[in-house]
């Protein structure tokens, strides 16, 4: 037994403690060529199959997949855009008396990525400011409006 430092360079494993990895379907030299180890046909032959985690995802040995048990009801509108909410009360964070997609996202209230923004009437609004091209809500446009703000579309 040496009195030798161990660092990156001279670290080895245990002789005989590493196999190399078994290389399969690399033809009949290799001991494992043509079926590769899985047999002649059958379920555990086929592709997709009975690896780790057993065989196809969601295959439940025959019984009626529960996607397929369970009713399907109602309309999915793929086009629908989710409104990234902001409350009257947040706009305290907005500098100056515009407020505009580009102010919100300034002030760090939306994303650019997440859809339009929407002002809802949560808080209270205490100075006048101008909203462009923004959804608002009614009660909002009400509240902004009493404050001696305008809203344009």
């Amino acid at each position: 037994m040496s009195n030798e430092k161990i660092t990156l360079n001279n670290l080895a494993p245990s002789p005989g403690s590493h196999r190399d990895r078994k290389r399969i379907g690399r033809g009949p030299g290799s001991g494992t060529g043509k079926t590769s180890g899985k047999g002649h046909k059958g379920i555990k032959a086929r592709s997709g199959h009975h690896g780790p985690g057993g065989n196809k995802p969601h295959f439940e040995g025959g019984q009626m997949p529960l996607t397929r048990r369970v009713p399907k009801r109602g309309f999915h509108n793929p086009f629908r855009e989710e409104s990234q909410v902001v409350g009257l009360g947040d706009l305290s964070l907005v500098t100056g008396n515009e407020v505009t997609m580009e102010t919100l996202l300034a002030a760090g209230l939306v994303k650019a990525t997440k859809g339009p923004a929407k002002l809802l009437s949560n808080g209270e609004i205490d100075r006048a400011v101008t909203v462009r091209g923004l959804k608002v809500s009614g009660s909002a446009r009400e509240k902004i409006v009493a404050a001696g703000g305008t809203v344009e579309e």
